[in-house]
């Protein structure tokens, strides 16, 4: 009787372990979806309007880059498609099929991640090393 109160006790605790486990993973699949989705609504349409906005006023410069982004981050394109994107990414991320979930969640999501990533680690570097000159 003692014996099987203790196996019944370490199949709840590894049931309770891998049910945190799955709703840990849900989270990081929502954030990496959400993330993912902003940074691609941003770099897809908003690099246009940018470089439109850049020729129509002559300006160059920061100032006009971050009128660019700020532009398309205020316009409904921008939040429908993050929102579009999301959905799709969201679903691929809760598909069944391993496979499939890998290229179609996993692999896209994280390149967007890393590339984000990389290009603010080169602007501060760049900041930090052009700000004195």
């Amino acid at each position: 009787m003692f014996c099987s109160c203790q196996s019944e006790q370490r199949r709840r605790e590894a049931y309770n372990s891998a049910f945190d486990q799955k709703v840990y993973m849900n989270y990081v699949k929502g954030i990496l979806s959400g993330l993912a989705a902003i940074f691609l609504a941003e770099l897809i349409p908003g690099s246009w309007s940018m470089f439109k906005g850049i020729s129509e006023q002559k300006a160059t410069g920061l100032g006009a880059v971050a009128g660019g982004i700020m532009e398309s981050a205020l316009s409904p394109l921008f939040w429908t498609l993050a929102l579009l994107i999301f959905a799709l990414l969201f679903a691929a991320s809760r598909l069944g099929n391993k496979i499939l979930r890998v290229i179609l969640f996993w692999i896209p999501t994280l390149t967007i991640s890393v590339l984000v990533m990389a290009i603010a680690a080169l602007d501060a570097y760049v900041f930090m090393h052009f700000r004195d000159r």
